[in-house]
């Protein structure tokens, strides 16, 4: 049976406070970081204010602006089939509705950057000496979560759930 609104307002709830936890933090890091100045916090963690035009390790970030309008549509047609999805999963796909809201959260979180400011805000560098993950913020984290929450129930997943 599928989820009633009131079941699965725990999961839009999860979902809109991950776009809001993030559109704050990111808010907060604009406002108060310098862009591409390491604010160092740990010997493996930077707070650094980023730009990213393109998508996940600023793919197609350079390309003329046309990227922009294409991610904007691409992450709002991904959005609205997670939440139709969301809204259909039966009351005992927790998993699922989690790995679904968390993905749904950070897309609608990055969503806004794009409109708004025409890229995305990103601020968390984690590195090891040399060596430096891509930055990101929490939009990217709740996504990259989400999506190993799905990958995970979907592989562990019993027959005929």
């Amino acid at each position: 049976m599928p989820v009633t609104l009131r079941h699965a307002l725990p999961w839009w709830l999860l979902a809109g406070a991950i776009a809001v936890l993030d559109q704050l933090t990111k808010l907060l890091a604009d406002a108060q970081l310098e862009l591409h100045h390491a604010l160092p916090v740990t010997p493996f963690f930077n707070l650094t204010l980023m730009y990213n035009e393109g998508a996940a390790f600023s793919l197609l970030a350079d390309e003329q602006g046309w990227q922009r309008w294409f991610f904007i549509v691409l992450s709002s047609a991904v959005s609205i089939a997670l939440a139709i999805w969301l809204n259909r999963l039966k009351r005992n796909e927790r998993w699922l509705a989690a790995g679904l809201s968390l993905v749904l959260g950070g897309a609608i979180g990055n969503l806004i950057d794009r409109v708004v400011h025409g890229h995305v805000i990103d601020f968390i560098q984690v590195y090891y000496q040399q060596w430096y993950w891509p930055t990101f913020n929490i939009a990217d984290s709740a996504i990259s979560v989400g999506a190993a929450i799905l990958i995970t129930s979907s592989l562990f997943a019993r027959q005929g759930d």
